[in-house]
């Protein structure tokens, strides 16, 4: 049975098991290895981790110098920190050379809860997607953490990787196995399509069960990677259910929402609706009351859902 565990806490303990198998794997953190479960590469092979203390910036340049010498980096940290003061370094020193740097941000979202918003990663994915090169995961439960970070580890290439604070309930079965590059659809339906990512995925899931009990049947789509996108996926979904609604935790517009809308603006146009984080941060509180507060719920994605299907009648 898939266990109820934390991103972060899979990312950590699927470090260990790739630092067995590949001698070549070194991992970076800042200070912050009792947070992102790299702890545990560090008690297994202390001669291949390094703590570059509460420099963040200059992180990411070591994990470039080690990636431009054959290594395959781990840095971690989190995402508000990998995103927002390390963008430049990111971007000069892996993107642009295109190094084989996988950066794994724990806490992301606003589900860090009471650290308060100087701590809320909600910008992060927008910003990893506009960097060309880059593949973005956004695994929804343990059991696709652990098989992204093995994604990561076994292609070339700079990742970011979104990882989350709190345990989460399974959405994955056990014969689950993670494709790079590709959507999941998780349930079936044809009244309208429900793409999530991370956190949302377990929160559109209710909401497709609330719904049936209405007679609304809704397709539900996990996309694990934003980016590249599985378009082909987008587009069945929208020539099949004629209505899309996406879930995220994360400020609307430049990660799944805007990526999901290009696709469906280019190939099929059908009517959307978005569930994510208006224009504003968030405050200081436990993980479902932000949750609640900020419009991120099972109840939020039914409104959606069934504003498009009255929409269309």
């Amino acid at each position: 049975m898939v266990s109820e565990i934390s991103t972060r806490e899979a990312y950590g303990r699927t470090l260990v098991e790739l630092g067995r198998e590949n001698p070549n794997i070194v991992v970076l953190d800042a200070d912050l290895s009792k947070s992102t479960m790299t702890q545990y590469f560090a008690k297994e092979f202390p001669d291949r981790f390094f703590n570059c203390g509460i420099a963040e910036q200059n992180m990411m340049g070591i994990a470039a110098g080690l990636a431009a010498s054959g290594k395959t980096v781990f840095a971690s940290t989190f995402a508000v920190f990998a995103a927002c003061r390390c963008f430049d370094q990111v971007r000069m020193s892996i993107a642009q050379p295109h190094l084989n740097v996988k950066i794994a941000a724990s806490h992301g979202g606003i589900t860090v809860g009471e650290d308060g918003f100087s701590h809320h990663s909600i910008e992060d994915l927008s910003l990893y997607c506009s960097l060309p090169g880059f593949t973005v995961l956004v695994p929804s439960d343990g059991l696709e953490a652990e098989q992204a970070v093995q994604a990561a580890a076994a292609n070339y290439g700079p990742f970011y990787i979104r990882l989350g604070r709190p345990k989460v309930p399974p959405v994955n079965t056990e014969t689950y196995q993670f494709q790079l590059g590709k959507g999941v659809v998780l349930r079936q339906g044809n009244d309208a399509s429900i793409i999530a990512i991370g956190v949302m995925v377990a929160a559109a899931l209710k909401a497709a069960s609330n719904l049936a009990l209405e007679g609304i049947d809704c397709r539900v789509i996990n996309m694990p990677t934003l980016k590249p996108v599985d378009e082909e996926t987008i587009i069945k979904a929208a020539v099949a259910t004629k209505a899309i609604v996406t879930a995220e935790e994360h400020l609307e517009g430049g990660a799944l929402s805007g990526t999901v809308a290009r696709v469906v603006a280019q190939s099929c146009p059908v009517p959307m609706a978005f569930v994510g984080i208006k224009n504003t941060y968030a405050k200081s509180g436990k993980p479902n009351e932000l949750l609640k507060e900020y419009g991120l719920t099972a109840a939020d994605i039914e409104r959606a859902v069934r504003s498009l299907v009255n929409q269309r009648g």
